[in-house]
């Protein structure tokens, strides 16, 4: 049987389990973090609908850690404690192709034994739409695919900075096999992040960053400016594809938006 705490002192002990835990989990201290499980801690990922024991956490918290040890996530609230419960709630907010794409993530850890006993972990997929529309809370199905919140926002970072890096877009022939093995993450993996996170086709993302790479490339270059040769070397394999995904973004089509660059270099000339 186990003792019973007055409750300011069972608080005071579980705000400071709690905290050794998260200065672990910071620090990227994985024996650190697994020493502080109880033998019978049960840790509940519902976004995944997986419940986890002891034998299955070490990876698990192994793949979620940190990356950088000042990497900080941004909590929406402070801890809140209540006996020998501790309530943390944050979020990790990815890139999508339409506004800003959130993962809103609370825990409810419990301490026994001055142990972390239970671990509640419960996500939500948010999509920040612009101004014009309307945002709504979307709910994905559940991952089958083994990644909790924290791993997709990883990948959705190694996704990003491999098409920065590396600009694989420029190439016509690009498809979704080669850009999951290069980034290191199966199809399935990659196909999932795209399509149930960031809300769209691998196309419709690959087409974006080669329209954002044309209109570097425009801001840059000289009258004449031939559009459509711009077009092909920043890898859009059709013009059909290259105007649709031009006045999607833009919201003109391409002769109009090389006509007010123009406009507008001659008159910062004419100054």
């Amino acid at each position: 049987m186990h003792a019973v705490d007055d409750g300011p002192l069972q608080t005071q002990a579980t705000g400071e389990t709690v905290m050794r835990y998260h200065l672990r989990w910071k620090y990227r201290d994985l024996e650190g973090v697994m020493a502080l499980y109880h033998p019978d801690i049960q840790y509940s990922d519902f976004f995944q609908n997986r419940v986890m024991g002891l034998h299955e956490l070490r990876e698990y918290v192994r793949d979620s850690m940190p990356r950088n040890p000042d990497e900080a996530l941004e909590h929406s609230d402070r801890i809140r404690l209540d006996g020998d419960t501790a309530f943390i709630q944050y979020q990790m907010t990815l890139r999508g192709s339409d506004g800003l794409v959130s993962f809103r993530s609370s825990e409810a850890i419990t301490v026994r034994d001055g142990l972390i006993w239970r671990v509640n972990e419960y996500a939500s997929l948010v999509r920040e739409q612009p101004p014009s529309k309307t945002s709504s809370n979307l709910r994905p199905a559940a991952s089958r695919l083994g990644l909790s919140p924290r791993q997709l926002s990883f990948m959705a970072e190694d996704l990003q900075q491999y098409f920065e890096r590396r600009q694989p877009y420029l190439d016509p022939e690009l498809d979704l096999q080669r850009v999951a093995k290069e980034c290191g993450y199966s199809r399935n993996q990659i196909s999932y992040l795209l399509n149930q996170v960031l809300g769209q086709s691998f196309y419709r993302y690959v087409n974006q960053a080669r329209l954002q790479h044309l209109l570097a490339a425009l801001d840059k270059a000289t009258p004449p400016l031939r559009v459509d040769e711009l077009a092909f070397a920043a890898g859009f394999n059709s013009l059909s594809a290259f105007y649709s995904c031009f006045r999607q973004h833009t919201g003109q089509s391409p002769k109009a938006y090389v006509k007010q660059i123009s406009l507008r270099a001659r008159a910062q000339d004419s100054r």
